[in-house]
């Protein structure tokens, strides 16, 4: 009974907090202690809200936002995984390799854009390369990273009992790597969607970038901190979409806690 309580109590702390927050977002600017002019009250931002979702298609918006992350991270999977197994398996190149992957993975993806623009244009072959480059690298470092912390005991297991290659990998390297996969796979969309965000503001006619970038240059701030709030809420969506994809895919995981 405690128990409940005390979970009870922690939601409505948790809940309380946020209701204050908004509470104090729609008060102060009105009162004058906030300068409504830069912070407008909360109101008018879902007035914005309704407006963006009503007059200005907002939806079209969020389709090509979300269009440009998942095609990009698909890439970056699609590429960074079995380069990550196959550096596990070949270790001494992976040895030979990882200062220069280190030091790939500490650029900036932005600081790459100029570059990116010079071979692409500004069109979304530039978008979805900067996308890819930011979701690369977790993905490839996770995955190399889950592959080498399986116990070689149960390669060794399986290698006694007669197990070919193929079925360690489907058996034991996959399923024992699938977790770290997934953390990879959440950290480079987070990283992507950060970048898109960016990469809209430079040559974009649509996106949730673009809303910002327009919002600034004609001084409209409620639909600025419009525009921020439905990213904020469409990161967390993101996210736990990641989430249950990883519980649906990897269920055994949940069999071993």
């Amino acid at each position: 009974m405690k128990g409940i309580i005390g979970r009870i109590n922690y939601h409505f702390i948790d809940i309380s907090g946020i209701l204050i927050f908004l509470l104090l977002w729609e008060i102060l600017p009105r009162a004058g202690i906030i300068d409504g002019q830069f912070i407008p009250p909360l109101s008018e931002v879902i007035a914005a809200i309704a407006r963006l979702f009503i007059a200005e298609h907002l939806m079209l918006h969020i389709a090509a936002s979300l269009q440009r992350v998942f095609i990009g991270v698909i890439l970056a999977v699609i590429l960074a995984v079995p380069l990550g197994f196959s550096l596990a398996a070949f270790k001494k190149a992976a040895a030979f390799l990882q200062p220069l992957l280190k030091i790939g993975s500490q650029i900036n993806a932005f600081a790459l854009f100029p570059i990116f623009i010079l071979l692409f244009g500004i069109g979304e072959t530039a978008k979805i390369s900067i996308i890819f480059c930011a979701a690369f690298w977790p993905v490839l470092f996770t995955t190399l990273a889950g592959v080498r912390q399986i116990d070689p005991l149960y390669v060794k297991s399986a290698r006694s009992m007669g197990a070919g290659r193929l079925t360690i990998f489907k058996e034991i390297i996959l399923p024992g790597t699938a977790s770290s996969i997934f953390t990879g796979i959440h950290s480079g969309t987070t990283h992507a969607f950060l970048m898109l965000i960016a990469a809209e503001m430079i040559g974009a006619k649509a996106g949730l970038g673009w809303i910002i970038l327009n919002s600034t240059a004609n001084s409209l701030m409620p639909r600025l901190f419009a525009a921020g709030i439905i990213i904020a809420l469409l990161g967390m969506f993101l996210s736990y979409f990641i989430h249950w994809l990883e519980k649906t895919i990897v269920y055994w995981q949940e069999d071993a806690i």
